[in-house]
């Protein structure tokens, strides 16, 4: 069963990421090939997503490839051109939003903002950019979408029909999960090196006010190495994406104005003002991180080595040592369990682990600890010791342990029926042109050509 706006959602979620270094586009002689009410889609829209899909190794099924493409695009441009007419709508703050929580999560991925930025040749900045309008029109075209569908419901007794009638030999097999805690230090910066940097900004801050370039001095001395090629400059971003730190001051700048030193868990910085938009700030910022003695790291691997044997020794309980010894401020207040960024759940799957976890994992038993290890996946050094909490094995899925899997497949059989209806339905009524080299393209839905 195909269900075709959960597999195009999944694919451009999938695809952000090649998205950002192909430039096809460009190279593509332009034209519009369809209107769908007051939308167009474009050439270069179908052929762009085509070199996208060939690089992931996507093939279709029982249609061209190109014209998979093409019917997915005019589905999403009928779905924005009828939320247009229902004042279904996103903010640009709900598109910025979604746009960090996605680099974020590649940037997990990946396992620092510096080795994204350097691998794609592109600072996150630029990224954004690059992703933005797709974005935008995904996320209208996603709320359309549960617009339509928001009636639905399911019964107990739907989903207990609905497993009874699958095919025993082809249920879906469920991948293993871990539950994950752990316990972090940072190591300490000492004093001496903390006025080193301070001083070292300051002179940079003076050398902007006798009428040097910030830009200039960003590029050359931020080790940012993301904002650095921007001259320091973050591009407009919401309160919320910043630190507070950062935020406070960020905030409260005027134009051209270099700020104070500013210390996060990042480093130092000092920062100027470029323009605001409403609820969103443009700055540009010099970073410069202190170096950690290796006596600071042996301390707080020394430190993490004596937690962990009294927690080995029952002494103390993992949950209890995370709440009175972890520095990490998201985690040590529920155990030390990490949550997985994708699912929001306290469940990962082994791929979905930060590297430098799951290399950890690869050698745990559940409720062992790991030896003291270091971590630089947030973007600063983190020693940590973990311990896996719980793990499940994979299996075929059933009903007593995975009614939820079954109740989202019914439920998104329901809402695949009353999409394809909608759609039929709004071909019937909405102004569909296609462009001629598509006359005769085998379509899912034979609505279009009119």
């Amino acid at each position: 069963m195909r269900y075709i706006f959960r597999k195009t959602c999944m694919a451009i979620t999938l695809l952000l990421m090649s998205m950002l270094t192909l430039t096809a586009q460009d190279n593509v002689v332009d034209k519009i090939i369809a209107v769908v009410g007051n939308q167009v889609v474009l050439k270069s829209d179908v052929e762009t997503r085509f070199l996208q899909l060939q690089a992931q190794g996507y093939t279709s099924g029982s249609v061209d490839l190109k014209t998979e493409i093409f019917e997915d695009l005019l589905i999403q441009k009928m779905m924005i051109a009828q939320a247009a007419i229902d004042s279904v709508e996103v903010t640009e703050q709900e598109v910025e939003n979604d746009l960090e929580r996605k680099m974020q999560m590649y940037v997990q991925r990946i396992g620092s903002k510096e080795k994204l930025e350097q691998f794609y040749g592109k600072s996150l900045l630029e990224m954004k950019n690059d992703l933005r309008d797709d974005n935008r029109n995904e996320l209208i075209k996603e709320r359309m979408q549960a617009e339509i569908t928001k009636d639905i419901h399911i019964t107990p007794a739907e989903v207990r029909e609905f497993y009874n009638k699958m095919n025993k030999d082809s249920l879906p097999m469920i991948a293993g999960k871990l539950e994950v805690q752990q316990i972090v230090r940072y190591p300490q910066v000492t004093d001496d090196e903390k006025d080193r940097i301070r001083n070292r900004l300051r002179g940079f801050r003076d050398r902007v006010h006798n009428g040097e370039n910030f830009a200039t001095l960003a590029v050359l001395y931020s080790e940012d190495p993301g904002s650095a090629r921007q001259g320091g400059e973050l591009g407009y971003m919401p309160r919320t994406d910043l630190v507070p730190e950062f935020a406070n001051v960020a905030f409260n700048l005027k134009t051209d104005k270099v700020s104070k030193i500013v210390e996060t868990e990042f480093g130092f910085h000092i920062i100027q003002f470029i323009d605001r938009k409403g609820e969103r700030i443009n700055v540009r910022h010099i970073l410069l991180k202190p170096k950690i003695e290796e006596a600071k790291r042996e301390q707080a691997s020394s430190r993490l080595d004596s937690i962990a044997d009294l927690i080995r020794s029952e002494k103390l309980e993992f949950d209890e040592a995370a709440f009175y010894f972890s520095a990490d401020k998201d985690t040590r207040n529920n155990g030390g369990l990490i949550v997985n960024p994708y699912t929001g759940s306290s469940k990962f799957e082994k791929d979905n682990l930060p590297p430098a976890i799951a290399q950890q994992v690869n050698t745990l038993k559940i409720n062992e600890i790991s030896e003291p290890f270091l971590d630089v996946s947030g973007g600063k050094d983190a020693y940590k010791i973990i311990k896996i909490k719980s793990e499940t094995k994979a299996h075929a899925a059933n009903l007593s342990d995975d009614w939820s899997i079954f109740e989202n497949m019914l439920t998104s059989k329901k809402q695949q029926d009353i999409l394809n209806k909608w759609i039929k339905d709004k071909q019937a009524n909405t102004y569909v042109h296609i462009d001629d080299s598509y006359k005769n393209a085998k379509f899912r839905f034979k609505g279009w050509i009119k």
